[in-house]
């Protein structure tokens, strides 16, 4: 992303026009500049998490969050914008609804082990003893 500038392509490609300005200069601040301005980009599509720092790419720091960022671009690629995606498709969140009967309903449920005191306890435990059949 420094030279010939792929990052610029891809988010011209997916969002035309989003990238005005691309310095085509050898130094190495407007070639950060550069990883800045696709970052600006990604980062309105991308969670936060899922974004890596300018020196990751520029100094080859962490090329593993590069990755990252740009493979969950390319998920969601086509559902922001339409384009054919690249990988698994991202899974959608089900939107479940109650109705007030059901809500009480819940409330009335008594765990199964709620008061309970058998089951699985530390008891026969000995700290730097050996095990004795």
């Amino acid at each position: 992303m420094r030279s010939n500038d792929p990052g610029f392509w891809l988010a011209n490609s997916l969002q035309p026009g989003v990238v005005k300005k691309i310095n085509s200069s050898a130094m190495a601040f407007k070639q950060m500049e550069n990883i800045a301005f696709f970052l600006a980009f990604a980062e309105n599509h991308v969670a936060k998490s899922e974004l890596f720092q300018t020196v990751d790419l520029y100094e080859a720091q962490d090329p593993n969050a590069v990755l990252i960022c740009l493979s969950s671009l390319a998920r969601k690629s086509e559902k922001l914008f339409g384009k054919a995606g690249l990988g698994p498709k991202e899974a959608e969140g089900e939107k479940r609804s109650w109705t007030e009967e059901q809500l009480k309903a819940g409330q009335n449920v008594i765990g199964l082990q709620m008061g309970s005191n058998k089951g699985a306890t530390a008891s026969g435990i000995n700290f730097g003893n050996t095990r004795h059949m």
